[in-house]
């Protein structure tokens, strides 16, 4: 398998994830604004997704795939189909508790993550979280479904998989809002719409390779399965080890609720931005790097492994790096062209930049930690990347406490970034003193040319940018947007020039996986 070629398929679908996404946040900037039923979608939104990232997707994905590789390559077929079918049984139905105790307990956890909403919001916001709450199930069958694919490398179905939400949210914010007593409440049921469309495209694709989940009436039946326990095993301390930065944008959501209205709408704006460059690299390497390590690891393969790992932080300094700095220099122009529209004004563009800026920090190490952590769970290691991550939490919070009383919002953005820079720092350190990974020869010259065409490539943003006033363009859209694209191109052309003229070829990353 040529994992670059891979790593491209799955980016480009990623991509009309981000794409559409960012298309769903547009349009709802431009209905609804920075408002306080804005702020009151954002939260109600935010306690099932994160759930599902911890319990769904992340926490589960790490424990799963790795076993159930192991499974793949070591045992019958049919003992591989009824650990999906158990596995599956066990999360669907455990979900299904979490989404009714959702439901009931709706004010009490809107009260706990967003008290400081005004009345009308936050009862708005307990409806959507009744009404979002299922999402969770969903998402645990799609987490399910997508790790027995990517483990069967079929890695396009789920890439492709959340463009289905962001279709139904665009929707729902250019037609369903308008015939709706409460517009805002659209939005929810785009959730659980696209939930549901999403479960429907995996159910093909499972049948395509003979893997559809066999689920049972009986909750109790997989735990008799020992393979089921060991995942269950596994989940326990991954909940916490995948939690760190969601329990972190948890609280700062918290903190983000007492501060000036539209607070939480300035940080989901950042934070929207910050994805692309988020998953079309670091969630698609994870992908790609999980079973490969995994399968390495259970192989024996120790010079594969190092090697995968080599391949994929190279990348990611390649490609994050400039990332990181295009973020930074352009953030109005990013938030201004993409978001200042409608509902959104100038006051929002400045006070979403600001974030952004913050968040941009991070970035590097946000990116490698989804690829340093994949490194121990492919070893069945949980406990190493759990410790790491409490710890960050505390630190992040402390860091909280020092910058927000000077930064606000942009303040807890911040101490996610650095925080995050921590995690990797201390994951890279685990797997270097285990040695799990030797880096190839010519590291720091490779570096040192990356920051010679990062600075060329920033000095080119930040004096293109400052030539274009793009707060006053907002009558003028197109205009912006081709001022944009232009700073942007050139961006690229200097920067991936500049590595062309020091010896970088595209063939020097060409991977194949054993």
């Amino acid at each position: 398998m040529n994992l670059l070629r891979t790593l491209a398929a799955i980016s480009s679908m990623t991509m009309l994830s981000r794409v559409t996404g960012l298309l769903r946040e547009i349009l709802i900037a431009r209905a609804f604004g920075a408002s306080g039923m804005t702020d009151a979608y954002n939260i109600a939104f935010r306690l099932p997704n994160l759930l599902r990232r911890l319990f769904a997707e992340g926490a589960f994905s790490q424990a799963f795939v790795p076993i159930l590789s192991e499974y793949k390559n070591k045992k019958t077929l049919e003992e591989t189909r009824s650990l999906a079918d158990h596995v599956g049984t066990t999360l669907v139905w455990a979900t299904l508790v979490v989404t009714v105790i959702g439901i009931i307990a709706a004010p009490a956890l809107l009260l706990a993550v967003g008290g400081g909403l005004a009345p009308e919001s936050f009862d708005a916001g307990v409806w959507m979280t009744r009404l979002m709450f299922p999402y969770i199930s969903f998402m645990a069958f799609v987490a399910l479904a997508g790790g027995i694919l990517n483990t069967w490398s079929q890695f396009k179905i789920p890439a492709f998989t959340p463009v289905l939400l962001n279709i139904c949210s665009i929707l729902a914010s250019l037609f369903l809002q308008q015939y709706l007593e409460q517009p805002i409440y659209a939005m929810a049921i785009a959730v659980f719409v696209g939930g549901v469309l999403q479960v429907a495209i995996q159910i093909p694709a499972l049948i395509k390779i003979g893997m559809l989940p066999r689920l049972s009436w009986n909750p109790a039946i997989g735990l008799c399965d020992p393979g089921v326990r060991r995942v269950l095993k596994k989940m326990g301390p991954a909940v916490f080890a995948v939690s760190a930065a969601q329990i972190s944008l948890l609280i700062n959501t918290t903190i983000a609720s007492h501060l000036a209205e539209g607070s939480i709408s300035f940080l989901t704006y950042a934070d929207r931005l910050m994805e692309f460059p988020t998953a079309l690299l670091g969630v698609a390497l994870g992908t790609i790097l999980l079973p490969s390590l995994s399968k390495a690891n259970t192989s024996g393969d120790r010079e594969e492994y190092s090697s995968l790992l080599d391949w994929g932080l190279r990348l990611t300094f390649l490609l994050a790096m400039p990332a990181a700095v295009g973020l930074a220099t352009l953030a109005e122009p990013l938030i201004a062209t993409l978001f200042q529209n409608g509902k959104f004004t100038a006051a929002a563009t400045q006070a979403s930049s600001e974030p952004l800026i913050a968040y941009s920090a991070g970035l590097l190490g946000i990116i490698l930690i989804k690829i340093l952590a994949p490194a121990f769970y492919a070893q069945q290691d949980i406990r190493t990347p759990v410790r790491i991550a409490v710890g960050v939490l505390i630190a992040t919070q402390l860091m909280n406490a020092i910058f927000v009383p000077y930064l606000a919002v942009a303040g807890l953005a911040l101490s996610i970034s650095l925080g995050a820079c921590v995690n990797a720092s201390f994951l890279y350190a685990g797997l270097r003193k285990r040695d799990l990974y030797r880096p190839k020869p010519g590291w720091p010259l490779f570096f040192a040319k990356l920051v010679i065409a990062c600075a060329l490539m920033g000095a080119t943003a930040w004096y293109s940018a400052a030539h274009v006033d793009w707060l006053a363009l907002q009558h003028q859209p197109l205009l912006r947007v081709g001022a944009l694209f232009l700073v942007i191109g050139v961006c690229c052309v200097v920067y991936f020039g500049a590595l062309l003229a020091m010896g970088f070829r595209p063939r020097d990353f060409k991977r194949m996986a054993r």
